[in-house]
């Protein structure tokens, strides 16, 4: 899932494809790279982030949906957590939406998502955007973002959103520290009893500066190492800003995998 920010305040690429343009461009090249899913957000969830209005969002991602609508094949994905930016995505061109504030009280964005019939990520977060790192707690990060997903699995579907629709996030560095995250990492497989597909976003995260001590720009070994343990425990879809490379690590996994099967069963 390639990253595609229509933002002037990401902690990514600070505003790099804020123009619809560039945004268009940059789409373009991920699919080139080997993005299967594009996902495009108005809204940056950095921390501290300033929230944007329906309307700004909608004025920053609808020109790039629409346009990406016409030119590319693989499915678009809308980044939000606003109910009317969600209906007028999917309208536009999108089939996907990523939501990191599943953890919410209202429904109306989960029936937009049914009446749609679109897919929805259902990503854990503690907190907001603007308060989700301070002090974060849990007494057992896996078990807890576990039940948070059964929770709302249910809600889901008695919002006409069935389980076929959903794919399971456990939010990196939303409302996480560092030890939350790694034990995350370390149990990713405990969530394949959902028999959903699970995405991961660790693409840059601040966890991994402050595990490595290293720059935004600097992070992307660290990225791929998550990447391949995250694919040996189970998850199916990666949401990063380095499609290219991150493509690469798979396939050599995928390649691994493959000859150790053919070495387990010598005789086919």
């Amino acid at each position: 899932m390639g990253i595609v920010n229509v933002t002037p305040d990401s902690f990514s690429d600070g505003g790099r494809y804020f123009d619809p343009g560039a945004a268009i461009a940059h789409a373009r090249e991920l699919v080139a790279e080997g993005a299967d899913f594009l996902d495009v957000g108005g809204e940056s969830m950095r921390p501290n982030a300033t929230p944007v209005s329906e309307a700004e969002e909608l004025r920053r991602i609808l020109p790039v949906i629409e346009e990406l609508a016409r030119q590319v094949t693989v499915p678009l994905s809308v980044d939000t957590r606003k109910s009317g930016v969600a209906r007028a995505a999917l309208a536009a061109g999108a089939s996907l939406v990523n939501d990191v504030e599943a953890r919410r009280s209202d429904d109306a964005l989960w029936r937009v998502v049914a009446d749609a019939q679109a897919g929805y990520v259902c990503m854990h977060m503690q907190g907001t955007p603007a308060t989700m790192q301070q002090n974060p707690t849990y007494t057992d990060v896996v078990r807890e973002v576990g039940e948070f997903f059964t929770d709302r699995l249910a809600r889901l579907a008695r919002c006409g959103v069935g389980p076929d629709q959903v794919a399971l996030d456990v939010g990196i560095g939303f409302g996480k520290d560092l030890d939350h995250n790694l034990d995350l990492l370390a149990g990713l497989e405990s969530y394949k009893g959902f028999h959903r597909p699970l995405l991961l976003g660790v693409s840059r995260k601040s966890f991994l500066g402050r595990l490595l001590g290293v720059d935004l720009d600097a992070r992307l070994p660290a990225a791929l190492a998550c990447t391949a343990w995250a694919a040996n425990a189970g998850v199916q879809v990666f949401r990063t800003h380095d499609v290219a490379a991150t493509c690469q690590a798979l396939r050599v996994i995928e390649a691994l995998r493959a000859r150790a099967a053919t070495a387990a069963c010598p005789g086919h």
